[in-house]
């Protein structure tokens, strides 16, 4: 009775916060502080091992894990590095990161009680974890000075090529991530500036995306790395405008265009309607067009960090509210198109995919697996692509020319009989045409080849 009671006067003391508003904004603050998310069970039990880091940790979530501990050492000889480099005693890189640690702990969702309740142990972690970051990343830039031992076995050469491909690798997992804000504090007081975004922005690109996008072009705020990588992957618009019908532009949701007739077909079906593949002027998933029977494509490098890759970004658009759809509706479209092996091949020779992992079986059976309990919206530009490329493959001619391709061309002993019946009916009709042409075709008798009928003979 006594905790009946309790729970009563709480709902009650809630409901009087709603009708003051309080209780609903503290709430709304508090999910736009979410950006780092535990992955729920439903999403990581596709691929497990897509989401748990190999090599090292960041953040709370995989903190202490054992096959994760070897690197603990290597980052408080990142800290020490750090510190002897910028000449700045630990305080003060301490006291400006516990001014902000409850900013910090509302990134995580969920957060276990323990990081709530120790925060000096919290601080301790953003503090090693984003020196051990920033050390990585700066280690890239080749025109630096490079403080480490050449056997150094993180930052040296060696490491540099065995070790750093698996902490990139770790450092785009949605559960292994720190806030940014981590980042730009420690380069803020390092060194004394408040342009840390613009050098953290840099730093970042050169090491994911060397020259491939400018840090001028960041406009929008990044949560983390992850998101940071994400943005760079869409944040250029479409160079090429996909016209289609006002009529089609209609809302629908993915498992809607199934029942309607309207999904994609494959890659070497649409090539058999006619339809050409380009690539795109630029590297964004969103450069995705249709023109004049053209379906421009940005080029995909794929490898064994892609599977990885698109599984974490697409595990923080489903869990992050505002983030967008891009990834994942770039992901479906590309299922849609990529049947088998011979897609695969369509694709790759026309520089759209660049094959890194060596079967095109298994780059066909990696989308068909991405997009599996995939939703994406339904008005999005990759969904105008979609009903123009349907309304051109419906078209008469099209239409006629892939079902003739695909009876009579895509077998070679169907395509010999084609052209055997074919050249037995010229014959026929030649045949048909002189024998008609003969008869009548009147006699010429100046020919000395005719041979006069005889005159009938008479008796005298």
């Amino acid at each position: 009775m006594e905790q009946e009671t309790k729970w009563v006067i709480q709902i009650n003391e809630e409901l009087k916060s709603i009708n003051g508003g309080t209780w609903e904004h503290e709430k709304e603050q508090l999910w736009k502080r979410h950006c780092i998310y535990k992955i729920p069970p439903r999403v990581t039990a596709l691929n497990k091992k897509a989401y748990k880091p190999q090599a090292v940790s960041f953040g709370p979530y995989h903190h202490g894990e054992e096959h994760l501990k070897e690197m603990e050492d290597h980052k408080h000889r990142a800290l020490i590095h750090f510190l002897k480099r910028c000449k700045k005693p630990i305080e003060v890189f301490y006291h400006c990161m516990n001014e902000v640690v409850e900013e910090l702990r509302d990134s995580y969702n969920p957060l276990d009680p323990i990081w709530m309740q120790d925060t000096p142990r919290f601080v301790q972690m953003m503090i090693l974890d984003g020196c051990f970051m920033l050390e990585v990343l700066r280690g890239s830039d080749t025109t630096a000075p490079n403080h480490y031992a050449d056997n150094d076995p993180v930052f040296g050469e060696h490491g540099k090529l065995y070790v750093v491909p698996y902490i990139k690798r770790d450092m785009l997992m949605l559960e292994n991530q720190i806030p940014l804000m981590v980042l730009r504090i420690l380069i803020q007081v390092e060194t004394d500036t408040t342009q840390g975004d613009e050098l953290l922005m840099e730093q970042i690109l050169k090491f994911f995306s060397p020259g491939t996008v400018e840090t001028g072009k960041m406009e929008v705020k990044c949560m983390h790395v992850l998101d940071v990588y994400r943005k760079t992957l869409i944040q250029q618009g479409p160079t090429h405008r996909t016209r289609v019908s006002k009529a089609s532009r209609r809302k629908l949701w993915w498992g809607s265009w199934e029942q309607e007739g309207e999904i994609i077909r494959s890659a070497t079906e649409l090539q058999d309607a006619g339809v050409q593949f380009k690539k795109s002027r630029s590297q964004s998933l969103s450069d995705v067009s249709f023109m004049k029977g053209v379906l421009r494509l940005p080029t995909l490098v794929v490898d064994d960090t892609t599977e990885y890759m698109f599984l974490n970004m697409m595990a923080f658009e489903r869990l992050h509210g505002g983030a967008g759809n891009e990834v994942s509706a770039y992901v479906f479209f590309m299922d849609t198109m990529i049947d088998s092996e011979m897609d695969v091949a369509v694709l790759h020779r026309t520089g759209i995919v660049v094959n890194a992992l060596g079967s095109e079986k298994a780059v066909a059976q990696l989308f068909n697996s991405l997009s599996r309990d995939v939703a994406v919206d339904g008005e999005g530009v990759l969904d105008v692509v979609r009903m123009s490329v349907s309304n051109y493959c419906k078209q008469p001619w099209n239409l006629w020319r892939a079902n003739l391709i695909h009876t009579y061309f895509r077998n070679p002993w169907a395509l010999v009989s084609l052209v055997a019946a074919l050249f037995l009916f010229a014959l026929t009709i030649l045949q048909t045409f002189f024998t008609i042409a003969q008869y009548y075709q009147p006699p010429d008798h100046s020919s000395p080849f005719i041979i006069p009928s005889p005159r009938p003979w008479h008796r005298p």
